[in-house]
């Protein structure tokens, strides 16, 4: 749907799917013109949100009354805001269960926080009500990490395309309600994949941007390069303009640096295909499905439609799963570690696993997992002066059912741990570069498959633009969950 296409606003406010099957770019653009009022939004996505939401439970934490006491008060714009990069005119988002957000909990689905109510939003918060969001809800989260949206406290989140499977995470929910039309744009954030995983999962995109692209709250391991905050969107265009909002330089983040000259969005409506492109199924160091081979093998050829070539070429990955196993154990340690002697009852098995596995590691394992991430790093760097893409799949096994914790075996090879089956985002983690992952196609029984992106660093708006490139040839999905949630 195209805003020339649209029904006037009289009617358009009194249709709310219509207005939720909107892209967040074409909301925006009616917003600025005022044929839509953010009201309009806010009261669309609740009536959304209150169909939907009672069976894929993406978003557990609400304030309703809130958003639209905003939209009522929504100040009106002058030029100069309006010509700002990222400027939303007051379109709801949700935020993701591991962020502040003003009023409500923080729980990171776990026990522990379940009545952690936020005095005040965090910077990624706060900077995007800056820019214009209105925050509508909280989306579910697993229990501090993971990859699979559940918890004890506000149960699983489902995927919209088959309520039988999971979401993926950490940023399920997030995903989920982006992909079932409970709003436009969500924040995420990723370690090991939670951006790019759940988009894969649930059929939207995902970007984890350069490490320092886009400030992180304040937090106890400000120096840690291993996890970021991005933007989640239906569409690369409505990834982009999120990520106008969000790059920012914050002198709480010491990694952060200052917004490029040219926004995002430019990458967008003028985009350039890439030269070269490589694709490997597993990287060169683990098994993936044959369908999801299949897929993304199919979709990633299509860049020859755009006058790229594509091979099978790709750097070494050697080291990977350990550099990153040791680092992450490492981060978690540091972050949750204290929790353990007070609350071990009350954390799940899996963050144990992880807080102790970095709890026993020596200086010498963590020193080795550096030089490692290194090592890698000069080879992936090397890659791109020849190839300006890596594309890879996103996971190596397609969207599983939703009671199971975590895949234990990829196409009968058994998994050493709970992370494993994670390893094509995780191992790109350790590189900081810019990663997106865009829907490539379905599985023979209808499960989303996404296509992982990897650009040269901090080559975001390239990436952005190859990207845009894809999608474009490879045309929007066939058939829409939203119709099935209808």
């Amino acid at each position: 749907m195209t805003a020339s296409s649209l029904p006037p606003k009289n009617t358009l406010a009194r249709d709310a799917h219509g207005l939720c099957s909107l892209g967040a770019s074409e909301a925006v653009e009616l917003l600025k013109k005022r044929e839509i009022a953010p009201l309009d939004l806010v009261d669309a996505a609740i009536a959304r949100i209150e169909q939907i939401d009672p069976v894929v439970n993406a978003l557990p934490l609400r304030r309703f009354e809130a958003a639209r006491e905003q939209a009522r008060h929504f100040p009106r714009p002058d030029d100069a805001t309006l010509a700002t990069p990222g400027w939303l005119g007051g379109l709801p988002v949700a935020v993701k269960d591991y962020n502040d957000l003003a009023g409500l909990p923080t729980t990171y689905g776990s026990p522990i926080y379940r009545h952690n109510v936020a005095a005040r939003s965090d910077l990624t918060v706060a900077n995007l009500e800056r820019h214009g969001a209105i925050p509508l809800a909280k989306s579910n989260v697993p229990e501090f990490a993971g990859a699979n949206t559940f918890n004890t406290v506000f149960g699983a989140t489902r995927n919209p395309w088959n309520t039988q499977l999971t979401a993926g995470g950490s940023s399920g929910g997030s995903a989920a309600a982006l992909a079932a039309g409970m709003v436009w744009l969500a924040t995420g954030n990723d370690l090991g994949g939670s951006l790019r995983i759940p988009a894969s999962y649930c059929g939207i995109v995902g970007m984890r941007p350069s490490v320092g692209r886009v400030p992180r709250p304040v937090s106890v391991a400000p120096y840690d390069a291993l996890w970021v905050e991005g933007p989640m969107g239906r569409s690369v265009a409505d990834v982009a303009l999120m990520l106008d909002a969000q790059s920012h330089f914050d002198a709480r983040d010491p990694l952060s640096y200052a917004r490029p000259p040219v926004p995002f969005v430019e990458a967008v409506r003028h985009p350039r295909g890439p030269r070269r492109v490589g694709f490997t199924a597993n990287l060169g160091i683990g098994r993936v499905e044959a369908q999801v081979t299949r897929i993304c093998a199919q979709a990633a050829a299509r860049f020859a439609d755009a006058g790229a070539h594509v091979d099978e070429g790709h750097p070494d990955f050697t080291g990977g799963f350990e550099a990153f196993q040791t680092l992450r154990a490492n981060l978690v340690a540091a972050v949750r570690g204290p929790l353990l002697a007070s609350e071990r009852e009350r954390i799940c098995p899996e963050i144990i696993w992880n807080i102790e596995k970095g709890l026993r590691q020596s200086g010498a394992d963590v020193a080795r997992a550096e030089r490692l991430r290194g090592e890698l790093f000069q080879r992936v760097s090397a890659f791109f002066d020849d190839y300006d893409v890596l594309a890879c799949p996103t996971v190596a096994v397609a969207p599983f059912a939703v009671e199971q914790r975590y895949p234990t075996e990829i196409d009968g090879t058994p998994l050493d741990s709970y992370i494993d089956w994670m390893y094509l985002t995780f191992v790109l983690t350790l590189t900081g570069c810019p990663a997106i992952s865009i829907p490539a196609g379905f599985t023979d029984d209808g499960r989303p498959v996404g296509l992982q992106l990897l650009g040269r660093p901090r080559g975001d708006f390239d990436l952005l633009g190859a990207a845009r490139v894809l999608e474009t040839t490879l045309g929007r999905a066939a058939h829409d969950p939203q119709a099935a949630l209808a």
